[in-house]
């Protein structure tokens, strides 16, 4: 990573940070990530330089993990994704299970930290919505 991506990255994770310090506790991991909980979902925001003044944020909510292989849940998912999410709603399979993600990426460079915030819970938000609607997730 060069230095210039280093310092795009690094400020647009600082504003994405100040914006969510609004609203929840925020932790800043050794790789700058940004992880924080809401409603018991646990998220991570991550920036990626893609061009010179093109920098994107991505936002990654779990909104279950661990599920059994249900086909209703895999259904349940697929229609709410349909239904025009800021995101995309999707299902990973694993061992020990399914997963449920909600993941948004951005643009995001140059936003100032309360559109950025609104942004962002609008997501975070609608993960933790989700949580509760989705059959078989226990909120």
């Amino acid at each position: 990573m060069s230095t210039a991506e280093a310092a795009e990255t690094g400020a647009l994770l600082t504003r994405a940070r100040e914006a969510l310090e609004r609203y929840l506790e925020v932790h800043v991991d050794d790789d700058g990530a940004i992880t924080f909980s809401h409603a018991d979902v646990p998220c991570v925001i991550q920036a990626t330089r893609l061009a010179d003044g093109l920098t994107v944020l991505s936002l990654t909510c779990v909104v279950a993990w661990d599920m059994p292989d249900d086909p209703a849940l895999a259904v349940a998912v697929a229609e709410r994704a349909g239904q025009g999410l800021f995101g995309t709603l999707g299902v990973g399979h694993t061992e020990r299970g399914m997963d449920v993600t909600l993941r948004y990426a951005f643009p995001a460079e140059g936003m100032d930290p309360s559109p950025l915030g609104t942004l962002l819970m609008l997501v975070v938000s609608t993960a933790s919505q989700l949580r509760t609607e989705l059959p078989g997730v226990e909120a």
